[in-house]
């Protein structure tokens, strides 16, 4: 996917830089997808991590301070087909809650940390207010998964030994 709308993009005359930070501000591919397009077109590797990272940060804060009051109007004003996302959402992030509660922040920081589909800052910014996780757990927590996500992704794009001569050369 990420492959694909990096060409769409470069076909388009967006600027190489932009690329990575476009796709990196997108749900589901976010940052994993951003160094991907980074690696495709040749960026440098210190380049790539920042262009990524804040382009994958620039969605949180409006999620995390603004998506329960458009899931409450969404609610109140019983939107089709979205009200009922929205319950099993909230329904769904209360599960196991007295469980998740001790290890709240290091769940919430692997979750955004581990490259898979469907995990990432959006989810894990979606998942800290459904449950009611603190801002200032919230926020660390989805920034360190963040770095995490950047060093596993630049070890797989960039490779290991490449990666390792341009951090320490």
């Amino acid at each position: 996917m990420a492959e694909t709308l990096t060409t769409w993009l470069a076909e388009r005359g967006i600027p190489d830089w932009l690329i990575p930070f476009l796709v990196s501000i997108l749900p589901l591919v976010e940052l994993r997808g951003g160094i991907i397009a980074a690696r495709l077109l040749g960026m440098e590797l210190w380049k790539a991590i920042w262009v990524c990272i804040i382009g994958n940060i620039i969605p949180i804060p409006f999620i995390l301070l603004f998506i329960d009051k458009i899931f409450a109007w969404i609610k109140k004003h019983n939107v089709p087909g979205l009200c009922k996302f929205v319950v099993y959402l909230e329904n769904k992030s209360m599960n196991k809650s007295e469980t998740m509660e001790k290890g709240e922040f290091y769940f919430l920081m692997f979750f955004v940390g581990i490259p898979l589909p469907g995990t990432g800052a959006w989810t894990g910014s979606l998942i800290a207010v459904l449950r009611r996780i603190k801002l200032k757990k919230a926020v660390p927590a989805i920034l360190l998964g963040i770095c995490i996500a950047s060093a596993i992704m630049c070890t797989i794009c960039y490779g290991f030994p490449e990666l390792f001569v341009k951090l320490f050369a």
